[in-house]
């Protein structure tokens, strides 16, 4: 990378500590350069947030300076950092669900006419330029997180930004989804924008950055030119240590069936969907962006009140609303967490234990918190959850502890059949790690797993063997170890010669 590229952001010995005194950034020196893209890399915790809030003026630095185009700035205010020409893409995107994709995509701005035909005309050729298009009309709570993401992207696209910070924009998208996104960033870059990239994804970091930052406790441990660096050294600093996994079991073969789905359809949603999973068996869903994989861990667990159809666990039908699916040993761990996993200012333990209260309670009414917070505790230890202690809100987590807490609230219980949809989603590679050993433990102790993810290595990695859904129905069925990420992107994608759905349980 030239050194003569006019540096567009630096921050100098930037920290920022906390009235409790916790120290989230100590001393960070990082700059960002017109017409590149800069990695920001770090475990959850290290404290890529709390530098994304002081960028975009949500938080002030505690010491040390932002320069911006070379002069120092400090901006009390996110629209002061708007107007100057910074957008932020978040993680979690402060969208208006009753609000149209053109709404949200414009939201705020001024000087537009708001008969919305400029606006039209505008976010076409947005659409266009990134290649994802979507009805303009259609409300934001009616997409899927993905789709969401992406809505993010265009607003952010929309403001004529200098630097854009993108917060694990690709975390919730699958394969096409992702080059997508790509795209969009080496244009961005191309045209002479800055984009500061927050990812858990190395191999993005690799193919997309030029230079990166990892992040951990608060600290710079790596500032480099990407090109002088590998996954291994990347993943080593992130963690602050060699990363190993645990060995795979393979799936017992004979094992009982432990669950059976028949003829599981939803109007508009899924396709008549029929499907069995062995105990110790992890079942992986592939599928591109609205094919219907969470749409289907929704019907299986009940969710979806409209779904017709069976679902069996160890031989019984199981009634058609979550509560029953809970009782007979059913747990899902869903793609969105914030709002339909967790409860953030409730208690860590009150999260973990909130699922199986009846058992936990004298006469299934009476609470027992000693119960409940002994068995929460088990939990915290069996995942590694870093916190202060059991009383902590569960909003105050880190993403990835966050994430283990909502996989840990199913240890509570006899979970027979466990539904993961996007589980390492958002999350730094250690907790990626140590979650997926988890559910390798649970396999191996004879749990059921479906996992739905959008990276196809981490399911051919994960999977014994793996369903193919297009347009709600299930539409290939491959052993994992028998294909490749080739060809389940032609099956997903319906390509001619893909090969028809084989019927293996």
């Amino acid at each position: 990378m030239s050194s003569l590229v006019q540096p567009l952001l630096s921050l100098e010995r930037l920290a920022k500590t906390y009235p409790n005194g916790t120290a989230a950034l100590r001393g960070i020196d990082l700059t960002v350069r017109s017409g590149t893209v800069h990695g920001l890399l770090g475990a959850n915790g290290a404290g890529k947030s709390t530098l994304i809030r002081i960028l975009c003026g949500a938080t002030h630095a505690s010491a040390g300076r932002i320069l911006w185009r070379g002069a120092p700035v400090q901006w009390s205010h996110p629209a002061q950092a708007r107007a100057a020409g910074i957008a932020t893409v978040h993680q979690q995107i402060p969208l208006v669900g009753s609000l149209s994709v053109r709404e949200n995509v414009f939201l705020g701005r001024s000087g537009w006419a708001r008969s919305g035909r400029k606006e039209r005309r505008r976010l076409s050729r947005l659409m266009g330029q990134i290649g994802y298009h979507l009805p303009p009309d259609i409300p934001v709570a009616a997409l899927a997180i993905g789709e969401r993401q992406m809505v993010g992207i265009l607003q952010a696209l929309a403001a004529d930004a200098q630097l854009i910070v993108m917060d694990e924009p690709t975390a919730s998208l699958a394969a096409p989804e992702r080059r997508i996104v790509h795209r969009a960033i080496r244009r961005l870059a191309g045209e002479g924008c800055a984009v500061l990239l927050v990812t858990h994804f190395l191999d993005e970091v690799l193919a997309l950055t030029d230079a990166l930052t990892v992040l951990r406790d608060g600290a710079a441990v790596v500032s480099s030119d990407t090109a002088a660096v590998d996954e291994a050294a990347i993943a080593t600093a992130i963690a602050g240590r060699p990363i190993h996994r645990a060995a795979r079991p393979t799936a017992r073969a004979g094992a009982d069936v432990a669950a059976e789905i028949v003829g599981l359809r939803s109007p508009g949603r899924l396709a008549p969907c029929t499907f069995r999973v062995r105990g110790g068996e992890v079942l992986g869903i592939a599928g591109f962006l609205g094919s219907g994989r969470s749409e289907l861990l929704q019907a299986i667990f009940g969710a979806d009140r409209s779904a017709l159809g069976v679902v069996r666990v160890s031989g019984r039908a199981v009634p058609r609303f979550p509560v029953a699916a809970v009782r007979a040993g059913i747990a899902l761990v869903p793609e969105d967490r914030a709002s339909q996993a967790l409860v953030p200012g409730l208690p860590l333990w009150q999260n973990i234990t909130l699922a199986h209260l009846g058992r936990l309670s004298r006469w299934g009414v009476f609470p027992r918190r000693g119960l409940e917070r002994a068995a929460a505790a088990a939990a915290v230890r069996r995942l590694l959850i870093k916190t202060p202690d059991l009383d902590t809100a569960v909003g105050d987590l880190s993403g990835g502890n966050a994430q283990k807490v909502s996989i840990a609230r199913w240890l509570c219980g006899p979970t027979r059949l466990l539904l993961l949809d996007e589980p390492t989603a958002g999350i730094d590679i250690g907790a990626k790690t140590e979650i997926l050993d988890q559910v390798r433990e649970l396999s191996a102790a004879g749990v059921a797993v479906i996992l739905v993810d959008s990276q196809l290595k981490l399911l051919l990695e994960e999977a014994d063997r793996i369903l193919v859904m297009r347009e709600g129905a299930i539409v290939a069925e491959r052993m994992a170890a028998e294909t490749d990420e080739q060809e389940l992107i032609r099956l997903a994608a319906g390509a001619p010669g893909a090969g028809p759905q084989g019927q293996r349980h």
